[in-house]
């Protein structure tokens, strides 16, 4: 197979990642067979240094004329980078936000998974964790708080800031569908999020999803406001299959789930649209602080590899093949410093890709 793949490294420890990732891909190339042609655009801050926008329309019609996109990470020091001292919309996670729309990849999922050799990094009790969690968490991506309107103006000699929440069925209803899809191959088990006690948004996205449910009569629903979600995670991971919610609901549970399975270094996530197109990333930011020193954790950005083989191109034995080889290079124990527990073998991240690299 010919695959078409836009890379975008972005800031930070972006470009330590992706070719780390890239690394892998390779090796599953050479092994099964295949072609992965890269194609590398620039987005986030290094954008606005070579353009001054964080995502120029060349580089926007360069991913869409691609397969998928793999994508490192964006932004930097809020409290001390010049990419802040603009308007929002020229900061560096604008980028992001602008292709995430350009592209209509409205359904973000986000797996969470606790592997046992990372038992003693979760932080939550074992009597708490039992015998580890597998999860999915499904977050809208395009509609919701973050892209509805915004503005601050001065009423009666006082700032006042206002951010704007809009849903409408269609956009709820092709995200629950991705949903239930993936219960049917999972667990069959979907607990949507919500505030339907005190949001009209939440209270639409709850009628639409039991009118999706109907479809789907082999898979269980659940309805679970936001708040008690939070508490849940921390309290009794295991129950979670699929849980479905809106944009800065899933924003901050997929982050929190992260946590729970030792390092958000470890979280994976594919961003769909209506077809097979994706863009794929780590869940995690682009840590400038340790951005250089190889010290990264790639596995997050290996994974999202996998999970573009598996989504985008229909190869689940090559996916399989990299989710096992991490899976054998953890229990060897090789683990970053995010992830490094007694007993274990601290490496960089280049050694970190090439120890996966070397068991596809």
């Amino acid at each position: 197979m010919d695959c078409r793949i836009v890379t975008i490294p972005g800031d930070g420890i972006g470009p330590e990642i992706v070719r780390e990732a890239c690394k892998v891909l390779d090796k599953v190339a050479q092994v099964y067979g295949h072609f992965f042609h890269y194609k590398e655009v620039l987005m986030g801050g290094c954008s606005i240094d070579a353009f001054g926008v964080p995502l120029t329309e060349e580089a926007l019609e360069t991913a869409r004329q691609s397969d998928a996109v793999l994508l490192g990470a964006v932004g930097g020091d809020v409290g001390n980078s010049r990419w802040y001292d603009v308007a929002p919309n020229l900061r560096p996670e604008a980028g992001l936000l602008a292709i995430r729309k350009g592209l209509n990849l409205f359904a973000n999922i986000r797996p969470a998974y606790l592997y046992q050799e990372l038992a003693n990094a979760c932080p939550l009790k074992k009597e708490i964790i039992g015998n580890g969690f597998d999860m999915v968490i499904m977050r809208e991506l395009t509609g919701g708080l973050y892209f509805g309107e915004r503005y601050t103006k001065e009423v009666d000699g006082v700032l006042q800031a206002t951010d704007t929440l809009t849903y409408n069925e269609t956009e709820i209803r092709r995200i629950a569908v991705k949903a239930f899809d993936i219960a049917m191959k999972r667990r069959k088990h979907v607990i949507s999020v919500d505030k339907a006690n005190v949001l009209d948004s939440s209270r639409l996205w709850r009628k639409v999803v039991e009118e999706v449910e109907k479809n789907y009569p082999e898979v269980k629903l659940e309805h679970m406001l936001v708040d008690n979600c939070a508490m849940q995670l921390v309290m009794n991971p295991g129950q979670f299959d699929v849980v479905l919610t809106e944009n800065m609901f899933g924003d901050i549970l997929s982050d929190e789930a992260s946590m729970i399975t030792g390092s958000i270094g470890m979280l994976s996530s594919a961003s769909l649209n209506e077809s097979k197109f994706g863009m794929y990333e780590p869940s995690h930011g682009s840590a400038p602080d340790i951005a250089g020193k190889d010290l990264a954790n790639p596995i997050a950005t290996i994974l999202s590899a996998a999970m573009m083989l598996r989504y985008s191109f229909d190869l689940d034995k090559e996916a399989d093949a990299i989710e096992t080889a991490v899976q054998k290079v953890l229990t060897e124990g090789y683990r970053t410093t995010d992830i490094l527990s007694e007993g274990c073998t601290k490496v960089g991240t280049a050694q970190m890709g090439d120890l996966i690299a070397e068991r596809i």
